[in-house]
């Protein structure tokens, strides 16, 4: 009987065999303790606290316009350039400087209605404070301090979250911090994502110009060498001043990328030069109140700031003083910039405080509590979702819905005064009636129409006078107004309609019969 003897066995390819599936089972094992790391479950923590704070901010008196001005654009693929919502402006010029994010907000009802606006309102600023987090780390090397940075942006960000282009605008403005501190700190290449970063930035918001003075600060402190106390500054290389150099001029030569060419770029200069009366009686616009639960906030950062300088136990970088403190400024100017203000002081802060907490360490961490805690994060994310009916009566409750509805059914015809507030929905809502007055401040301002509403409402003049100059049918206002109280006084006019949110008010006509108003529950 023979034989045959076993295939010898081939000891090196098996030996190979078992080094590639020990490296793949080690690349794997490093794979999920990164997805599961103590970083990403700040992240998320970052993204649930958003949610929880913006469920109830959906409707946003500006939204609506924007909403409209975003439909226009994606159905015309236009972007007008005349004023085509009022009736007390129309065909004047006007500069669509949103135009970009108002399509993004518009492409969001398009795919899901209110719920995409709300998941709009809650990614955007998730990214933002994410994005920031990172940031935060790349400036003081600990993944742990940095969540103080994110903190510091949601905490000043509450004075501006809500479904309106400045998001965009300050997470842009998050980007360009980014990538300045990557071009500087990693490879210089980075600096040419400016140039398309200012190419979006331009047409999502304003807040481009204030980008533009961070990067002119932080090329011009690229050339100082000095050390004055504990303000410090090091000159870079000269390889990576001439990039950053040639990014800045492609940069503003992209702000020419817009639908209005020159125009567009002085319009912040225009906001706060040449609009007044819109600086002067919009809330966001006035002065930071002490009141204000973010005042005290401002002040501790930037006397902790001091403080620790007048100790020397940190020093502070000559770019990061003068932007900051910049920033503080217009904070204490104009309530709506304490945004901007914890967006340029979390990173600051985290590099202060970077020696108070031990560093992460990867090799430490403990996946499968993270693994847990981003479970958590993602439950209460998706139970603080607001549904279609609580979106709904989000809207009701601020804005004239009934109101709206009672116009439409009672076909009111002829001239509208609106409140300054109601406008918005308005041009939402009855897109067939011109509006008086919205929150575009500018155009109104621009025309004259702003301040002689603002003296109407204030009874800084006979209410009459107004109301006869545009030939006006019919008043929405709101009904805790002073005005609401005056106009049914009026000779000629009465009250129509009326609920907790808004009335109507309407000018008696003979040869018309007066609408029904429906019973007010």
């Amino acid at each position: 009987m023979s034989t045959t003897s076993p295939d010898p066995v081939d000891v090196p390819a098996y030996l190979s065999g078992r080094v590639v599936t020990r490296a793949a089972n080690a690349k794997f094992t490093r794979l999920i303790r990164a997805v599961f790391s103590f970083p990403v479950f700040l992240g998320f923590a970052l993204t649930a606290l958003t949610a929880l704070t913006v469920r109830g901010r959906f409707d946003d008196s500006d939204l609506w316009w924007h909403l409209k001005m975003g439909q226009i654009v994606w159905t015309t693929k236009s972007v007008p350039t005349t004023e085509i919502f009022s009736h007390t402006a129309a065909g004047h010029f006007w500069i669509p400087h949103e135009w970009l994010a108002q399509l993004s907000i518009y492409a969001a009802y398009w795919l899901a209605g209110y719920s995409g606006l709300m998941l709009w309102l809650i990614a955007f600023p998730s990214l933002l404070l994410v994005l920031l987090y990172g940031l935060s780390c790349l400036y003081s090397g600990n993944a742990k301090v940095s969540f103080v940075g994110g903190l510091i942006g949601w905490y000043f960000a509450t004075a501006g979250l809500a479904i309106r282009p400045q998001v965009l605008g300050y997470l842009l403005l998050v980007v360009e911090l980014l990538l300045l501190q990557l071009g500087r700190t990693r490879d210089r290449r980075w600096f040419w994502g400016l140039p398309l970063l200012f190419a979006i930035w331009v047409n999502c918001h304003g807040s481009y110009s204030f980008g533009l003075l961070v990067l002119l600060v932080t090329a011009a402190c690229g050339f100082c060498e000095l050390r004055i106390g504990p303000i410090v500054s090091s000159a870079w290389t000269p390889a990576t001043r001439r990039t950053l150099m040639a990014a800045s001029v492609a940069s503003v030569a992209a702000l020419f990328c817009n639908p209005m060419g020159w125009r567009l770029l002085t319009y912040p200069i225009n906001v706060l030069f040449h609009q007044h009366t819109g600086l002067a009686n919009v809330d966001e616009w006035l002065p930071l109140s002490f009141s204000d639960p973010r005042a005290p906030g401002l002040l501790l950062i930037l006397g902790g700031a001091g403080c620790a300088a007048a100790a020397r136990t940190v020093e502070i970088r000559l770019e990061e003083l003068i932007l900051v403190s910049i920033a503080g400024v217009l904070a204490a100017q104009h309530q709506r910039m304490l945004f901007v203000f914890g967006i340029m002081a979390a990173p600051v802060v985290c590099r202060m405080l970077s020696g108070c907490w031990e560093r992460y360490e990867l090799k430490r961490d403990l996946p499968a509590a993270n693994a847990v805690c981003i479970a958590i994060a993602i439950v209460v994310i998706a139970v603080s979702f607001p549904s279609q009916s609580e979106l709904q009566s989000q809207v009701s409750k601020t804005s004239p819905v009934a109101a709206a509805e009672f116009v439409r059914k009672a076909h009111l015809r002829g001239p509208m005064l609106n409140d300054y507030w109601f406008g918005g929905y308005l041009i939402w809502a009855l897109p067939e009636h011109k509006v008086f007055v919205d929150g575009r401040s500018d155009v109104f301002e621009w025309t004259g129409v702003l301040k002689s509403f603002s003296r109407w409402a204030l009874l800084e003049e006979d209410p009459q006078i107004l109301l006869d100059r545009y030939h006006i049918q019919f008043c929405v206002l709101d009904s805790g107004s002073p005005i609401s109280r005056v106009v049914p006084y009026l000779p000629g006019w009465r009250k129509a309609y009326g609920d907790a949110r808004a009335s109507v008010f309407v000018r008696q006509n003979p040869a018309v019969a007066p609408p029904v108003a429906p019973k007010v529950q």
